[in-house]
């Protein structure tokens, strides 16, 4: 069984710094981290995913605002944007970490929906919730936008096309967003982790099938968590806003590269 590696923040500290954030994907993985590493130093933030039960939860535990939004609906996004913008003054920080791979097919064996299905959350989800903050991103003065991309926007690799396509999108979607807002002072940063264990990338991308999921870190030495990348993540959000990190890309040592893994016998 996938043993759930993240770190919880507990007892996290009073929404005192008076920053708004809004994180998507925040029902699991990278995206529950850093709405937990964000409420611990202070943020106020909204969690945004589809599972209103899960985002309970983690409002309990928190403190955060959940706020269930399918992010491939524009309408719920718009919905989102109006709660957010008709509870807060300003936002700071939007963070999209969405996303997820859907099957190894090469390209000859390659599902239309499996693509449509990633092109959506990856790609069009980002989009939808950038374009509805943006404006509020802009009014701030001091607003940054984070998208979460991937090891996978930089090499292709068998098996892999669709979410290399998608993130690779998503990529340059962040390049050509940061030359647009610059003028407007709106900070865009890119975050392109490895490997990650989480307890449902894996899992989603082969079909809910565990024991080829587990054999996606077997052997690995200390993969990342999502608490490892929420820290960056924060660290990005939480830097001087004149400094911009455009592109960081996140590894566990034993991950020289995309194509080199280091496994170590059980």
């Amino acid at each position: 069984m996938t043993q759930n590696t993240d770190t919880t923040y507990a007892n996290p500290k009073p929404a005192g710094n008076g920053k708004v954030a809004v994180v998507t994907g925040a029902s699991t993985g990278i995206g529950e981290a850093t709405v937990e590493r964000l409420r611990n130093s202070g943020w106020t933030v909204y969690a945004v995913a589809r599972r209103a039960d899960r985002l309970e939860d983690l409002a309990q535990r928190t403190g955060a605002i959940a706020a269930p939004t399918d992010i491939t609906d524009a309408a719920q996004v718009d919905a989102l944007r109006d709660k957010v913008l008709s509870e807060q003054k300003t936002v700071d920080a939007v963070l999209n970490i969405s996303g997820g791979a859907r099957g190894t097919d090469k390209i000859l064996d390659a599902k239309d929906e499996d693509w449509d299905w990633m092109f959506q959350v990856n790609v069009m989800g980002t989009l939808r919730v950038t374009r509805a903050f943006l404006p509020a991103l802009r009014e701030n003065g001091e607003g940054t936008v984070v998208n979460l991309t991937s090891l996978a926007a930089f090499r292709a690799y068998e098996g892999g096309a669709g979410y290399n396509a998608a993130k690779y999108a998503e990529r340059s979607m962040t390049e050509a967003l940061r030359l647009e807002e610059a003028e407007h002072n709106v900070r865009v940063v890119e975050v392109a982790p490895g490997l990650v264990h989480t307890p449902e990338f894996s899992l989603m991308r082969l079909g809910g099938d565990q024991e080829a999921a587990d054999k996606v870190y077997a052997g690995v030495e200390k993969p990342l968590t999502g608490a490892d990348v929420a820290e960056v993540l924060a660290f990005a959000v939480e830097l001087p806003h004149h400094v911009n990190i455009d592109t960081l890309t996140v590894k566990p040592v034993a991950q020289a590269a995309i194509h080199k893994m280091i496994r170590k016998e059980s």
